[in-house]
């Protein structure tokens, strides 16, 4: 509770230097005008809170190091609370205010705005990684700098297919057992469906019944219990931090005796944290370094977070920041290019911008970025990670590209 009032307070803060002065720079200076939609008091502010904190931060960054060319960036920062019909007005007022792109959050939001920004030419990069939003010859203008939700579980699946299933009693005897466990009416969470259900098909399991679990689920025994009768040796687990975590204890106490694999806003620091030893084990995708590894430019990015929010704690922070900052980074290298080649336009900031970057390297731990005019997926290799002791460590990397390439090239882009 004592966290939660901090964060707030600091929301306060960053959202009325955003909402009165979006940022406000030396008057007259030539500015680029950014929005931000982010879920602070939402279904999804658990990851929310820190993903918000990381897109101001990663702002400030940027000013502090020329700007777009020497446009300082104007950010427009808005706590929509996860709620699709704030998004679309909040959306509206940035095209008012002029805005050369946007940072979203929701997937909800982000596809229900899909057809608008492609239609305005609005680049618009989201926290939003489904692959729904990743075929250009669709959905254009929308951008991440992370490998996608259908990636990501199919990597996972394999991944406990190739290291965990070998190990189990019954390898050999029978097919492996298959479950999802997410909130059916999230469009975050049920993106993936379609893509993990397809990989466990493929490679030979057996699938079971879904269960119906709430974002804001605090007591799943009964979901718990109706996995129990499927006997399932593996779940894969589609909702955010905190919901996920009250499953796993639930299974753990319940005697449940699956493995869990987990979508990657469902597996942060925080999730040892909350689950305690029912995490132990527990495998997600990281679409980038956690908070506070040893990668390039995460000293920076902790200097940031002190100097701008000195009243949460640096153990507090986690890889929502580091997701952020790898969206902001990608954006304004993007806005960088296309300043240079015929100027902030949607389509040229698209065309000239993201669609030139080719292997590029953010930092941060996360796949080099590559999007094409016919494939926005950034990478075909996903980095899976394991909770061992309480701790967050690499297991392996899923080359699903280079294992099933005509599957990679023809069928998957798009879900």
């Amino acid at each position: 509770m004592r966290m939660r009032n901090t964060l707030s307070k600091v929301f306060i803060f960053i959202f009325a230097v955003a909402l009165i002065t979006g940022f406000s720079m030396t008057a007259g200076a030539a500015t680029v005008k950014v929005g931000a939609l982010n879920d602070m008091t939402g279904a999804t502010s658990d990851v929310g809170k820190d993903y918000a904190l990381g897109i101001a931060e990663a702002i400030h960054y940027v000013n502090d190091n020329g700007g777009v060319n020497g446009k300082k960036i104007k950010l427009y920062q808005f706590d929509y609370g996860y709620r699709v019909p704030e998004a679309l007005t909040k959306y509206k007022l940035f095209k008012r205010l002029k805005c050369v792109a946007v940072l979203g959050w929701g997937t909800g939001d982000t596809e229900a705005l899909s057809p608008t920004v492609t239609k305005e030419k609005m680049p618009y990069v989201s926290a939003s990684y489904s692959a729904h939003l990743t075929n250009p010859a669709k959905t254009p203008y929308n951008l991440f700098a992370a490998t996608d939700y259908s990636s990501n579980a199919r990597a996972a699946i394999t991944a406990w297919f190739d290291k965990k299933w070998p190990k189990h009693k019954d390898y050999g005897k029978r097919k492996p057992r298959f479950v999802c466990s997410y909130m059916f009416a999230s469009p975050y969470s049920s993106a993936p469906i379609k893509a993990v259900k397809d990989q466990a098909k493929l490679l030979g399991f057996e699938v079971g019944p879904d269960q119906d679990v709430s974002l804001f689920a605090i007591d799943t025994k009964s979901q718990i219990l109706g996995m129990k009768r499927f006997k399932p040796d593996l779940v894969w687990h589609g909702n955010t931090t905190m919901s996920v975590a009250s499953t796993l204890r639930d299974a753990y106490s319940l005697g449940l005796g699956a493995d869990h694999i987990i979508n990657n806003w469902g597996i942060d620091e925080n999730l040892p944290r909350l689950a305690g030893k029912a995490a132990n084990g527990a495998m997600g995708a990281s679409v980038c370094a956690f908070y506070g590894e040893d990668v390039p430019l995460m000293k920076t990015v902790m200097e940031y977070g002190k100097k701008y929010n000195p009243g949460v704690p640096i153990e507090k922070r986690t890889v929502r920041t580091i997701q952020a900052w790898s969206n902001t980074l990608a954006l304004w290298e993007a806005l960088k290019r296309a300043d240079k080649n015929g100027g902030l336009g949607g389509e040229n900031i698209l065309k000239t911008g993201f669609e030139t970057l080719a292997g590029f390297e953010l930092g941060l731990g996360g796949a080099p970025l590559t999007y094409t005019a016919t494939d926005h997926r950034i990478a075909g290799k996903i980095p899976i990670y394991e909770v061992v002791d309480g701790k967050i460590k690499l297991l392996t990397v899923v080359d699903l590209k280079g294992r099933w390439p005509a599957k990679w090239n023809k069928e998957w882009l798009g879900w």
